[in-house]
């Protein structure tokens, strides 16, 4: 028996401890209730939940399942945090055109909560010559200035260096990233690699504001390509390693090259791997740092800013955006990011308004002004489930990292379309799995709402990257919700057309203890396509069915019930629905042989594949 220190808390302290073995019994027999005769180890396996990069969630973690020492806060490898402190600086994004309202939005801002600043710079954003007016009136030596300027990245550096030099603030006050991203500008658009700009002002920065950094390594574009996580820090690490060797290449010191750079990574709804994700780039650019001879080094500590998944937004429902980015503000800061961007909700349909930027930056407040979630540095660590899909993600990435590394570096992975390839056969798989609806999206293919009142937004600046990869296009930006919102659309243009939306009729067959469970599941599978159900009455049979298909004004049924009334009667209703002029007759339940069904729709069935055969059937536009 276990021995535990006088502390008061005897409460079950007399009780043996359990074992694993004891408790792989109690699952062996809660699975053979499910009909799954499995034991031992393979009762756990059966259990487990496949992840991307090949990693696996098991559904029970101990202390057997150790990890490499993390070390401490702020020392290398840096894995429990870059600082020996908790807590995150709050960068909003700005993007609006006009540099009066951008202004407006800034000093909003920043007299509410937010710490530093991220403008969108040039053709995407705030032109190069309304840098001056947006931040008029702005302490450029208390809220630091992050750009993200694409092409414009050199004028848009001279801009704030001139401010800095114009307004008077110290060389050593002034703080935030130039933003020079070739590599990852050449992501995005397919350009060819210039780093002779960036290596330009990383020099400038290096003799004249030392706390000003020139580089990001931005990895939202792999992100938002469709990477999975291991594949998007092994790109960031292979980015950070090529900037490395140009500035070194340059005359920059190893030390002083570290400390241009600045990484950007994606923070999702998936807490614990947005946490496991930041640790892990963490140590990875601390070994890459050791390697390099700088291992001691304070800008081994990677610096990080985390940004809520742009690919997790959706444009139905938007407002359970604001649960999300909280979830990936959470992981985010939990995984010990230096800085934290919450997107706000409308952050797909347009520039976003006064209240969703109020929203997103109190997103951030909360966690750390009412959450304490600043309170303590590295919070997961030590969660056995933590550590270990830290080190197993690690090793994902640096695997992936080496990969590019043989294929020449970042770039000529990107030239040669080896990045692209991994990424979109990453996606496709993915894909299928949001299409079966195995990675529900709340709002779009679970539980939406027809009858939503749209959100309106102005348009952004900018041309927005392609949806699928262009031959020397760059890579692609996709969503999660991108097919189930192809259907929504052309359920929205039927509607505006002929001022219906398209119906299927649910034909409950019993009591509703019996067809309860799957109405519901196809009224919400149906709905997810823009299609309407009515299920008016609440139960039919043979003798009914065609007179309420009838009324019901739709084109196609499903039949809902339990398996037993299904041998009664399905085959039955299915001919009178047929005989009243459905187009096709579904069953809610697993493929069978009823006469007169044409398909079935059932949990892990391709929701996409269905739900765009019905438009079809329908005659909905596509």
């Amino acid at each position: 028996m276990t021995v535990l220190p006088d502390d008061g808390l005897t409460l079950a302290s007399e009780f043996p401890d359990a074992t694993h073995e004891q408790w792989q019994r109690l699952v062996e027999g809660v699975l053979r209730k499910s009909g799954k005769d499995v034991s031992g180890a393979a009762a756990e396996e059966a259990l487990a939940t496949a992840l991307d990069d090949g990693l696996v969630a098991s559904p029970l973690y101990t202390a057997r399942d150790t990890a490499p020492d993390a070390g401490y806060p702020g020392f290398a490898p840096f894995l429990r945090g870059g600082r020996p402190v908790g807590g995150w600086d709050v960068r909003q994004r700005h993007g609006r055109p006009e540099a009066d309202r951008t202004n407006e939005a800034v000093l909003a801002d920043l007299e509410n909560g937010v710490t530093s600043l991220w403008l969108t710079v040039g053709d995407a954003g705030l032109p190069v010559t309304g840098l001056a007016r947006a931040l008029d009136g702005v302490y450029l030596d208390l809220a630091p200035v992050v750009l993200d300027a694409g092409p414009d990245t050199a004028a848009a550096a001279g801009e704030l260096l001139r401010l800095y030099e114009e307004r008077g603030v110290p060389r050593e006050e002034a703080r935030g990233n130039l933003g020079a991203d070739p590599l990852g500008a050449s992501a995005r658009t397919g350009e060819p690699v210039d780093t002779e700009a960036a290596v330009d002002l990383a020099r400038r920065t290096r003799d004249r504001y030392p706390a000003l950094r020139a580089l990001t390594v931005d990895a939202l574009p792999y992100h938002e390509a469709g990477a999975s996580a291991g594949q998007e820090l092994g790109a960031s690490i292979a980015t950070g390693v090529a900037y490395l060797r140009a500035l070194t290449a340059a005359g920059l010191a190893t030390g002083d090259a570290l400390r241009q750079l600045e990484f950007r990574y994606a923070a999702t709804a998936d807490q614990f791997l947005t946490i496991a994700k930041l640790r892990a780039a963490r140590r990875l650019w601390a070994r890459v740092a050791e390697v390099s001879g700088a291992a001691g080094d304070a800008g081994a500590a990677q610096r990080q800013h985390a940004v809520t998944s742009p690919v997790m937004m959706t444009r139905r429902d938007p407002y359970v955006n604001m649960l999300r980015t909280t979830i990936a503000c959470l992981g985010a800061g939990v995984g010990g990011a230096d800085a934290v961007t919450v997107l706000p909700f409308d952050h797909e349909l347009g520039l976003p308004d006064a209240f969703a930027r109020r929203i997103a930056r109190n997103t951030s407040s909360i966690l750390l002004e009412e959450s304490h979630l600043g309170r303590v540095a590295d919070p997961a660590g030590g969660s056995w489930y933590v550590e270990r899909l830290t080190g197993e993600l690690a090793h994902a990435a640096w695997a992936f990292f080496q990969e590019l590394e043989r294929a020449g570096g970042q770039g000529e992975a990107l030239r040669s379309g080896l990045v692209g390839e991994r990424i979109a056969a990453t996606w496709a798989e993915r894909k299928r799995g949001l299409a079966r609806r195995r990675e529900p999206v709340t709002g779009v293919s679970e539980f939406p709402f027809l009858a939503e009142k749209p959100v309106e937004r102005e348009p952004a600046p900018g041309v927005p990257r392609p949806a699928v990869p262009r031959p020397g296009g760059g890579l692609p930006r996709v969503r999660r919700d991108e097919d189930f919102e192809a259907l929504r659309a052309r359920s929205d243009a039927h509607l505006a057309a002929t001022g219906a939306r398209p119906r299927v009729f649910l034909a409950a067959l019993g009591p509703a203890s019996a067809h309860t469970a799957r109405v519901a599941f196809a009224s919400n599978l149906f709905q997810a396509g823009g299609v309407e159900p009515v299920h008016d009455p609440v139960t039919v049979d043979a003798a009914t069915a065609a007179d309420a298909f009838a009324r019901s004004g739709a084109s196609v049924a499903c039949l809902c019930s339990g398996d037993a009334l299904y041998e009664e009667q399905a085959e039955e209703v299915a001919e009178a629905l047929r005989s009243a002029g459905a187009r096709q007759v579904f069953l809610a339940g697993r493929p069978g042989e009823y006469a007169g069904v044409d398909a079935y729709v059932f949990t892990g069935c391709d929701a996409v594949g269905v739900l765009s055969s019905v438009l079809d059937r329908m005659g909905v536009a596509p």
